[in-house]
């Protein structure tokens, strides 16, 4: 990297790690540092020594030592560093947290040489920086518990600096709070700002909890393929790529239904997989189009069955995430305590809007959205458009967790009719905070009303829906061998770790969510200024001046451009010649030519 791109601290980083290796340090070790001991357990397992009596018989707490204190080896990012003359204190955070670690001179240089302290921990170590401590465990005279330091090794030098949070009576400053940063250093935002790492840890223990109840329930993880020949499962648009070896459009996985569903023909009683899928659709709060889901089917089972599973499985994740089976969210509290409430979707329909959909055709549907102000088009089919009557006018009114059950038909092609109702299928939604959590079915197991559905799929693709599903004929074939009574749900994980932490965009709960390409300055190619006749290794110190495009020297005065440039070889020693000022006004004259409107 030339040192031109590098800021000030970077270049002064640099120049500390060559002095550590000309020191005969490596600020790279390959050696194993055992740790032991970690910040939180340093200050819960901590025991104040006993109290002595002084010669006037005050109580005085004990002095410790390394004989009589707990000894440590702790490991970290060195966040923190106050020198006072032969001793200094330095803040180490790992993975638990942070301690504070006191540094004496003569204690980690016993001998006579200093430099330890001296050069490399005084001037050669910065913030962020990976030390390894030994020492132990002592309360200072203010009350702090922290790690008197017997050895002190550099694990790894920093070469970028951390943007420094400070925080003062509760109130952070300098913060780096920019989401777009955030999320695309998720490595910073993780290491300086507090709470981050806690919402990753609730998430594996959602992920972790879900589990332990499906394998405690008998149920087999599996593995389905993520390039699939045919995607289906869901109403989405797939990503398409092409497979060079079988020379073959594939798509990635909009849902992992159709194969969990082969699984369930094949003679396993329950079957789920916690894996990604794949939908190339908008992005927004609640959407990213890598997310990861979880999907379950369990044979013998129906809707009923499965709604008090469900809540049952929610109560249980909320607790072992919160304590408790409530959670705040923007001053409201959402309760996952079973039983949640059952709803039929053209009630919730009628209670909000007054409308009566339950008889109504086509067209009357298209014209009561119409009369509700809901955009739609001739392309949406009955199904579709109850989705987006239901979704403009009710779904953001569920707060509590509500069933919202018995879909029309049109909307659910791979669910079982219902047992009582005409036109309607055994289908439920949860709604949570106005948001679908989970999707679920009695699966449709009847090989030939299947087949009929997706061929009615096919004429709304027909129409113009790019969502409608593609007919799957080996699904088809596997349900011809015969598929038990399946129950069928997806629970969207992103979206549950988003309602247990309270956090209110998708890319808070994903450590690494999908983003626009980095914005980068406009810079004008080396080509283009060597053309004006500047030497192609002066094309940096351009740059490092603050002269990106060809354009930004047309009207700069050419004592000024000399005096930025050559200033520029100056100061970092490049040893250059500088060129003369009639140089740097020819190479204005030349970017003015060029810059010149085109009449």
């Amino acid at each position: 990297m030339n040192i031109l791109e590098l800021s000030e601290q970077e270049i002064g980083r640099r120049e500390s790690l060559e002095t550590l290796r000309q020191m005969g340090i490596n600020p790279y070790p390959a050696d194993e540092f055992p740790v032991n001991a970690w910040s939180d357990d340093i200050r819960e397992q901590f025991i104040d020594l006993p109290t002595e009596k002084d010669e006037e018989g005050n109580d005085i707490p004990g002095k410790a030592t390394a004989e009589n204190s707990r000894n440590v080896t702790i490991a970290g990012r060195m966040m923190g560093q106050r020198i006072m003359g032969k001793a200094a204190f330095a803040e180490l955070q790992d993975s638990k947290g942070r301690v504070q670690v006191y540094v004496q001179r003569d204690e980690i240089c016993p001998d006579e040489n200093k430099d330890l302290y001296n050069i490399v921990f005084k001037k050669l170590l910065d913030i962020g920086d990976f030390i390894g401590v030994k020492g132990y465990v002592f309360r200072t005279k203010t009350g702090e518990i922290s790690v008197h330091a017997k050895e002190i090794v550099l694990l790894s030098k920093s070469l970028k600096p951390l943007p420094i949070v400070k925080y003062k009576d509760g109130i952070a400053y300098d913060k780096f709070d920019d989401p777009e940063l955030r999320y695309r250093q998720r490595y910073v935002d993780l290491v300086v700002n507090d709470g981050v790492k806690d919402t990753f840890l609730k998430r594996a223990t959602i992920v972790r909890t879900m589990r332990n109840i499906l394998d405690g329930s008998g149920y087999t993880e599996v593995d389905t393929p993520i390039l699939q020949n045919i995607a289906g499962g869901a109403s989405a648009r797939p990503f398409t790529t092409h497979f060079n070896a079988l020379n073959q459009d594939m798509y990635m996985r909009i849902a992992t239904e159709l194969y969990l569903k082969r699984l369930i023909v094949g003679g396993f009683e329950g079957v789920y997989e916690m894996g990604k899928n794949f939908r190339n659709e908008g992005m927004d709060k609640t959407h990213n189009p890598e997310f990861t889901c979880m999907e379950l089917y369990v044979s013998y089972k129906d809707l009923n069955w499965g709604m008090t599973f469900t809540e049952n499985m929610l109560e249980q994740i909320c607790i072992a995430v919160n304590g408790k089976p409530e959670v705040e969210i923007d001053g409201k509290t959402i309760s996952f305590k079973a039983p949640f409430r059952r709803l039929p979707i053209l009630d919730a329909i009628k209670e909000k809007t007054g409308y009566d959909l339950y008889h109504m055709t086509e067209d009357e549907i298209r014209q009561t959205a119409m009369k509700l102000g809901i955009e739609v088009d001739e392309t949406m089919g009955k199904g579709k458009l109850i989705d987006e009557i239901f979704g403009e006018t009710c779904e953001g009114d569920f707060i509590q967790p509500t069933f919202i059950t018995d879909y029309p038909v049109e909307m659910s092609p791979l669910t079982k009719m219902h047992r009582s109702k005409p036109g309607l299928t055994e289908r439920f939604e949860l709604m949570v905070n106005g948001k679908e959590l989970a999707n679920a079915y009695s699966e449709l197991n009847d090989p030939i009303d299947q087949e009929e559905r997706f061929i009615e799929q096919m004429r709304l693709a027909d129409k113009g829906d790019d969502e409608a599903m593609i007919i799957d004929q080996d699904f088809l074939r596997a349900l011809q061998y015969g598929m038990p009574p399946t129950f069928g749900i997806g629970i969207g994980i992103d979206r549950l770790v988003m309602l247990l932490t309270g956090k209110f965009a998708i890319g808070e709960v994903m450590l690494f969510p999908q983003m626009k390409p980095e914005k980068k300055a406009p810079r004008s190619s080396v080509a283009e200024w060597t053309s004006l006749g500047v030497p192609e290794e002066w094309v940096p110190l351009f740059n490092k001046a603050g002269y990106y495009l060809v354009s930004d020297i047309k009207e700069v005065k050419a004592q000024k451009l000399q005096q930025d440039v050559c200033g520029v070889n100056k100061k970092y020693k490049l040893n250059y010649d500088n060129p003369k000022v009639e140089e740097f006004a020819a190479w204005i004259e030349k970017a003015a030519e060029k810059t010149l409107p085109k009449e």
